[in-house]
């Protein structure tokens, strides 16, 4: 077994994957991308991040040169070609060939490309014992500048952010909007549990509207745990009896600390570990089948 990325139509190894330098994605960060995970040879919520692959690519006036239908049939068979149960798959629509010049009508034809291959965000360990988080001095960009709800190639405020969190040696980063209130990690959403209530930012303050996220908001009403979207404060994380992010490469990370102080008992809360339970186990049993048969690739 080995990654596969597909590139306008052709099955290539990673090493074989090229894009142009005159791609507007690799100069000016121009395109879009979703992160999938497949589990026990299933993509989970495989057309929920068809949806968001292409309602951010409309926004940025984006034309994905296929279908829905046909992008989940090329991000099946990409994993069908790597042979694995278990992947992170990566598709990223750019907008294409261009020249040196920003304008978006010199590129005349987007590029698709679909990476499958493994990830591991945390270690195992870090379920266990909690996660650290720092604040960040690097802001959310504002919803009337760039909409952090389209999920575009260019993501260096967070890359700025992470780079706060690698020198202060956390684990990860938590943002806050520019008015001061709580939106997301570097790469998460966020939840924190008080009272044994969830509560999360709204979208509304222009987070991105995490699949991982809606879907721990569903199981919540599966498991008879209240949830809502709340607008909070650092005061509201620092005195939640829980907190844990999420997201399709952390799934769900429970946090003990933040900005050096202790969340609840300072380990993993009984409602977050449920949560976490109750979403393996969901992620295991549904999803878009890869294989036709249990443990033969399909064709074979």
């Amino acid at each position: 077994m080995a990654s596969v990325v597909y590139v306008d139509g052709r099955f290539v190894t990673k090493d074989e994957a090229t894009v142009s330098v005159y791609d507007h994605g690799f100069l000016y960060g121009d395109g879009v991308f979703e992160g999938i995970r497949a589990y026990n040879g299933r993509v989970f919520k495989l057309r929920e991040h068809v949806d968001r692959l292409f309602e951010s690519a409309h926004t940025l006036q984006l034309k994905i040169p296929m279908s829905r239908a046909q992008m989940v049939d090329a991000i099946v068979e990409t994993v069908r070609r790597t042979g694995f149960r278990d992947a992170y798959i990566r598709p990223v629509i750019s907008r294409g060939r261009g020249d040196l010049g920003i304008d978006p009508r010199k590129c005349p034809t987007p590029s698709v490309v679909i990476i499958v291959d493994t990830i591991q965000l945390y270690p195992e360990e870090a379920y266990r014992r909690g996660l650290r988080l720092v604040t960040t001095s690097t802001r959310m960009r504002p919803p009337d500048v760039l909409n952090p709800r389209i999920k575009t190639c260019n993501y260096l405020s967070n890359i700025m952010a992470r780079l706060e969190v690698n020198l202060s040696g956390a684990d990860e980063g938590l943002m806050l909007t520019t008015q001061g209130q709580v939106a997301e990690c570097t790469a998460d959403n966020v939840f924190v549990v008080r009272r044994g209530r969830v509560e999360t930012p709204p979208v509304y303050l222009g987070i991105l509207q995490g699949v991982t996220r809606q879907t721990v908001l569903d199981l919540c009403g599966t498991l008879g745990v209240p949830a809502v979207e709340q607008v909070m404060s650092l005061h509201d994380v620092y005195t939640a009896d829980e907190c844990f992010l999420t997201g399709t490469g952390a799934e769900l990370g429970p946090v003990v600390q933040v900005d050096g102080r202790a969340i609840g008992t300072g380990t993993p809360g009984p409602i977050t570990n449920r949560i976490l339970k109750a979403f393996r186990e969901l992620a295991a049993r549904e999803g878009t089948p890869v294989y036709a048969a249990e443990g033969a690739p399909a064709g074979e």
